[in-house]
């Protein structure tokens, strides 16, 4: 049963660096269903309360790192708060629209006609706030995949 514990956590792992750079997956809870999957088909003996206080406070810092990457992005590159929407909806429906490329090409577009259209920004604006949500994103995308290698290689420490 073990190999079949290692073999659907590791699955679940796979998934979540998938939703990295596919954001409709909710990476975290493919982490976190990892170690559960793995508890309940192996045995939860290693994962005590220590390792569930260390993995909440990563998943925290997870959904925080996302927003903040985005918001710092765009700010930093002087956008609005309506650029900011703008990103986080064309990097939601970037993928759909755009097959491959909508992942990056969705939150740029998006951040640069929210600041057209909204905002009422100028062109040159507009589009360094389009590069700020793309740096943004980018950031983001390390910063979690950082964060969930750790979540795993912590998730190994307590269990093996």
């Amino acid at each position: 049963m073990e190999i079949i514990g290692w073999i659907i956590a590791i699955v679940m792992f796979i998934i979540a660096f998938i939703g990295l750079v596919y954001p409709i997956i909710p990476s975290v809870f493919f982490v976190v269903g990892g170690f559960l999957l793995y508890g309940w088909i192996v045995s939860f003996d290693g994962m005590n309360w220590l390792f569930w206080v260390i993995q909440i406070l990563f998943v925290i810092l997870l959904f925080g790192a996302d927003t903040l990457a985005n918001i710092v992005g765009v700010k930093k590159f002087g956008g609005s708060k309506p650029g900011m929407w703008g990103s986080t909806i064309g990097l939601l429906l970037g993928p759909f629209i755009i097959p491959v490329a909508g992942i990056i090409i969705g939150p740029f577009i998006g951040a640069v006609l929210a600041e057209l259209l909204v905002s009422r920004t100028d062109l040159k604006q507009s589009l360094k706030t389009g590069i700020g949500s793309l740096v943004g994103f980018l950031t983001s995308i390390v910063a979690k995949g950082a964060v969930m290698l750790l979540m795993i290689g912590i998730f190994i420490f307590f269990v093996a």
